[in-house]
């Protein structure tokens, strides 16, 4: 899970990739560093079009405001750079799972 410095980069993610899915966290978040290798080892064998990418929110306050992050983790998933799923805090990464495949197997059906 690449881990993204600025806005810009996760613009043109956006942009160029037909799916994106970003974990926002920190370092001091436990759950988010617990998740964060269990969504990229699950998701990127299953969803081998799904660019997943890392947002430190102690490092980039700034780009965590701008896209409603508030508290710890996050995901927002965007399928053709439109925002689709967002969990927050407290979820389930199956429930999260069943939701991008949904969208998933209509893009890649």
């Amino acid at each position: 899970m690449n881990q993204l410095d600025n806005q810009q980069q996760l613009d043109t993610l956006k942009q160029e990739k037909e799916a994106v899915l970003i974990l926002f966290g920190g370092a001091n978040c436990g759950v988010c560093q617990t998740i964060k290798p269990q969504i990229f080892d699950k998701f990127s064998v299953k969803f081998p079009k799904l660019e997943m990418v890392y947002i430190d929110c102690e490092q980039l306050q700034e780009v965590c405001a701008q896209h409603g992050v508030f508290s710890l983790p996050v995901v927002q998933v965007f399928f053709m750079g439109q925002k689709f799923i967002e969990e927050i805090r407290g979820f389930s990464l199956i429930a999260l799972e069943q939701e991008i495949e949904k969208t998933y197997a209509k893009m890649n059906g």
